[in-house]
C-alpha cells in the first residue's frame, strides 16, 4: 500500500510543477485524454474510468454528472492515471478486475482528496460553517470527500478539528448527486 505521506507528496509535487489543482486542466498538461460520456444517474451507473493502453492514457468522465461532481471523479481518476499506471481498466463499481480493487480506490481518493481540497482552506471552512454539508457545498464537494480528507489531515498528525462523519475509502462509488 502506498503511504498516504507519500501520495500527498506526490500531489504536492504535480501541483507545484503544473501550478494547477483543476484535474481537467492537469489532465491536459500531463498528456492525459479526457473523454466524457452519458453513463446515467442510477446508483449503479459508472461515474468515470481511467484506461492505459498503448501508452495513450485516458480518462473517461459520465457527463450526466454536475460539472462539480465531474470534477470529483475526474481527480479520483487523475489519481489512478498516477499511482496505479500498470492497474488501470476498472471504475466506480461494485466489483473490480484486481484483488487490490479496495487499497487502489483509497488512494485514489487520498489522491483527490488532497489535490481538489488544500489543508488551510479545509481548515478555513471547517470551522467557519455550522456543518460538514454546509463546508462541502462551499468547498464544491460531496460531504463524504470532506470527511474522507479530514480524516487524512487527521492521519497526518492535524488536528483542532472534528472528523464529523463516518467516510468508508469507497465513498465515491456509492454518492449520488
Amino acid at each position: 500500500m502506498t503511504d498516504i505521506n507519500c501520495i500527498c507528496k506526490k500531489v504536492k509535487s504535480i501541483i507545484d510543477k503544473y501550478d494547477e489543482t483543476d484535474p481537467f486542466k492537469l489532465c491536459d498538461e500531463m498528456g492525459i485524454i479526457v473523454l466524457r460520456a452519458p453513463m446515467g444517474t442510477g446508483e449503479s451507473a459508472c461515474k468515470g474510468f481511467f484506461l492505459s493502453q498503448s501508452r495513450v492514457a485516458s480518462i473517461t468522465v459520465n457527463s450526466d454528472l454536475s460539472h462539480d461532481f465531474m470534477r470529483v471523479i475526474c481527480a479520483h481518476e487523475l489519481g489512478h492515471a498516477v499511482l496505479h499506471k500498470n492497474a488501470s481498466g476498472f471504475g466506480f463499481r461494485d466489483f473490480s478486475l484486481l484483488d487490490s480493487g479496495g487499497r487502489l480506490e483509497y488512494e485514489a481518493n487520498v489522491f483527490a482528496a488532497e489535490l481538489l481540497l488544500g489543508d488551510e482552506e479545509v481548515l478555513s471552512v471547517i470551522n467557519e460553517e455550522k456543518s460538514v454539508f454546509s463546508a462541502a457545498a462551499r468547498l464544491y464537494v460531496p460531504a463524504q470527500m470532506l470527511d474522507f480528507k479530514l480524516r487524512v489531515m487527521k492521519s497526518r498528525g492535524c488536528s483542532g478539528f472534528k472528523v464529523p462523519l463516518n467516510s468508508q475509502s469507497n465513498f465515491l462509488k456509492n454518492i449520488t448527486e
